[in-house]
């Protein structure tokens, strides 16, 4: 059985607890969570949550089917195989000197990436995207050393209506 990376997408009530039932369901089955991201939905007192977890599509479905019977719980799917648009943020900290800095801009400016903060021996470039191209300038800034980084994990939705 092939395992792929899954996201599955959960409208939730937005009260305490509701993250760490969702987040023993996983633990109870075994399952490490790549990302999870909980914010405020469109819908007032809910909240929509984005799981990204690597297991068989076969097992997903039965995670999904146990998600969806917990109480606090709305609505769960696993929009894995549909057109999705999906994002990150990261804020990544280099170090930078003064003749490093011009070059750390150029390679920010190429991946439509901000730089947040200056100071005398860093720069913060905050980049949002897919995966992918987070890696990617993550790549290119390793060579100047980078000092920290904060991702927020994927936040996805389906295309269209």
């Amino acid at each position: 059985m092939v395992t792929t990376k899954h996201t599955l997408v959960a409208l939730v009530e937005d009260k305490p607890g509701v993250l760490n039932h969702m987040a023993s369901l996983f633990r109870r089955r075994g399952f490490n969570i790549e990302s999870i991201v909980v914010g405020h939905s469109e819908l007032p007192h809910l909240s929509r949550m984005t799981i990204v977890v690597d297991g068989t599509t076969t097992i997903m479905e039965q995670v999904r089917k146990q998600l969806d019977k917990l109480i606090d719980v709305v609505k769960v799917s696993d929009i894995t195989e549909d057109d999705i648009i999906n994002r990150e943020l990261a804020l990544i900290k280099i170090r930078a000197t003064s003749s490093t800095r011009s070059e750390i801009i150029q390679i920010v400016d190429i991946f439509r990436a901000n730089i947040v903060d200056v100071a005398s021996d860093s720069v913060t470039v905050e980049v949002t995207g897919d995966e992918e191209k987070i890696a990617s300038l993550l790549n290119l800034l390793r060579g100047f050393g980078i000092k920290e980084i904060a991702r927020t994990g994927r936040i996805a939705m389906t295309r269209g209506g």
